[in-house]
């Protein structure tokens, strides 16, 4: 059985965990598991296998100073490289003794009593991806082992997986988790190889990656990006098309880039889970994971996927039906020069009106328009409007 959530200001805490004390004076609703996307932080992208119970401290504790906790950034995930070489003498995994003396049941009691939940990784294979033991044939003991250290979130890859069906593999992962009562969210890292869209829910997944991992540049953004139109009838509240983690602040883009990744990724219903140094990071990657106006957006209760409206080559618009009937688009210009980005509001879902009002998610800025919304959007950048009638 899977237990209730419960939202705070924005943040997500577990039923039954110490909120912390400026959460408690404000209201409460009760939530399914995943019920918007999931948002936080995961080790991989900036470190790789140099990671530490150190580092996780550090991170989440960077977290609330920084206020991305407070800004719905409430997951923090512990990649591939925390387990120990070798299984136990009864058979379950364990951290490794040396970068993780601590255990990983420490770490989630650090990181809740901070008002946040903590992740773990394996694989649905042999081995993990860097050749650790992982959870294939093992399902059951390790789902129990997650719980029992009150972990929060799996992440669950497909290295060495023996050429065994994806489904089987990713089935009986589910049904060990749902088995041990605990509300996991379950990440289905498949990198889309057999449409785990089609069937990530039925396994109990909450999200499921679409493509293979992200890279720090802006070919590997679009090339993702590509791969995401069709596929928005997959997701929606408790289920999420994952087009995988951000790259914001790793130093291969540019700021407009950066923007442009997290305004698409945002617009995709996407889970917003950061892979940079939080401790470390400048204000400029502070101010594109923190803008408030865009995790709304990916946010909304309605869980409606963005999909591309117009592709005029190295020009495009994308569009997010919001709850409130207004309608977020991007105008996105993919190209190496400036170049005006327009489309009719009609052609974004919203019905006919005498005019609308537009809000830039960028700068605040809110102007009016007839039948055409458009803007000069520089290289490698877009323009984000929420778009309302203004009838």
């Amino acid at each position: 059985m899977r237990l209730p959530l419960v939202v705070l200001t924005g943040v997500v805490f577990l039923t039954g965990l110490a909120a912390p004390a400026h959460a408690a004076e404000h209201g409460r609703r009760e939530e399914p598991l995943a019920a918007t996307p999931p948002m936080g932080w995961n080790s991989w992208n900036r470190f790789g296998c140099a990671i530490d119970e150190d580092l996780i401290r550090r991170t989440a504790d960077a977290l609330v100073s920084s206020g991305m906790r407070d800004a719905g950034y409430d997951h923090v995930n512990i990649d591939d490289c925390w387990m120990a070489p070798e299984r136990d003498a009864e058979g379950r995994l364990q951290a490794d003794p040396d970068r993780f003396p601590s255990g990983i049941r420490a770490l989630a009691d650090y990181v809740h009593a901070r008002g946040m939940r903590l992740g773990i990784y394996s694989s649905a294979g042999t081995r993990t991806c860097q050749g650790l033991p992982a959870s294939l044939d093992h399902e059951e003991v390790d789902a129990r082992t997650f719980a029992e250290w009150q972990v929060d979130y799996l992440k669950y890859d497909n290295c060495d997986n023996l050429g065994r069906p994806a489904f089987e593999r990713y089935l009986r992962m589910g049904e060990a988790l749902r088995a041990t009562g605990r509300p996991i969210v379950y990440s289905i890292c498949e990198w889309g190889e057999n449409a785990p869209w089609e069937w990530g829910r039925e396994v109990g997944g909450n999200l499921w990656r679409t493509t293979q991992d992200i890279k720090d540049t802006w070919d590997s953004v679009l090339g993702i990006l590509d791969r995401q139109a069709g596929l928005e009838e997959h997701s929606g509240p408790g289920g999420w098309n994952d087009p995988d983690m951000l790259e914001v602040g790793n130093g291969g883009m540019s700021e407009s880039e950066y923007r442009a990744h997290f305004s698409l990724w945002a617009l995709l219903n996407a889970p917003l889970i950061a892979g940079n140094d939080v401790a470390e990071m400048s204000e400029a990657t502070r101010r594109i994971l923190l803008n408030r106006d865009l995790i709304a957006v990916n946010q909304d209760w309605g869980g409606m996927q963005g999909r591309r409206v117009r592709d005029d080559g190295d020009q495009e618009v994308w569009a997010k039906p919001m709850s409130d009937g207004s309608v977020t688009i991007v105008l996105l210009n993919r190209g190496d020069a400036p170049s005006t980005v327009g489309v009719r509001p009609d052609e974004t879902g919203l019905p006919l009106a005498s005019g609308y009002r537009l809000r830039d998610l960028w700068t605040g800025e809110e102007t009016r328009t007839g039948t055409l919304v458009e803007a000069e959007v520089p290289v490698h950048d877009v323009v984000v409007y929420r778009i309302w009638p203004t009838e």
